[in-house]
């Protein structure tokens, strides 16, 4: 039997915006974020969705929202899909967290399966959580489409297991965009997930991104391409 997870990257919040981690930190979704979620909420219309879960945190429900809305169904949330604990890191700039916390930043960058947040989740920790609710959610829908509304950081690790990896695999997923979309199939004859679309983003153009319109990102693209 085939379940189809939909999962949708939470719109551009005040912490995109910003630069600022915002991990547990509830911040909410600017005006260019709720431009977003209406077009992936639009985008999603024809697509068939059973049911929509959110991670509890204000920003993945406002997304969800929109999509609940044309979908005429309720949102289930979840805590245990929200993004990682940061511990420390929560509500720091980004371009400060080098200077503060240079050794966990390291692992961040180049070794995320490695990753322990200060006072906060380690990557590891973060990753069983999330795959344990997927399976939780799975085996409760059996056969369904499943909408999950959740953060850039759980996308990147779940991908691993989606992909057949270890969680080792994480530092070569790219970061997707806010609203971004990904879907992948479960078979639970074989217990595997077969990746379908990969952080797609047909409906925004390049004035409604948000990492297109951001350095960083921009810094972050050349250095992949020297890594190759």
């Amino acid at each position: 039997m085939k379940t189809r997870l939909i999962f949708v990257r939470h719109a551009e919040a005040e912490g995109n915006f910003n630069r600022v981690f915002h991990g547990w930190y509830d911040s909410r979704i600017t005006e260019k974020g709720h431009k977003q979620a209406k077009a992936v909420a639009e985008r999603l219309a024809d697509i068939p969705i059973d049911i929509i879960y959110s991670s509890s945190l204000t920003r993945t429900l406002q997304t969800a929202q929109y999509i609940a809305d044309i979908k005429k169904l309720p949102i289930i949330r979840t805590d245990k899909m929200k993004e990682i604990n940061g511990g420390d890191w929560e509500n720091v700039a980004w371009e400060v967290l080098p200077k503060l916390y240079p050794n966990e930043n390291y692992t961040w960058e180049n070794e995320p399966h490695m990753h322990q947040m200060p006072n906060g989740e380690s990557m590891e920790e973060f990753y069983n959580r999330l795959l344990k609710e997927v399976m939780d959610i799975i085996g409760q829908n059996k056969g369904r489409s499943i909408c999950i509304v959740t953060h850039g950081t759980a996308i990147r690790a779940m991908l691993c297991r989606f992909y057949g990896k270890s969680l080792k695999y994480m530092k070569n997923v790219y970061w997707h965009d806010n609203t971004s979309v990904t879907i992948v199939d479960y078979n639970d004859e074989n217990d595997e997930f077969q990746v379908v679309l990969e952080g797609d983003i047909e409906h925004l153009d390049a004035e409604l991104s948000t990492i297109q319109n951001q350095e960083w990102w921009k810094s972050y693209m050349e250095s992949r391409q020297k890594n190759k």
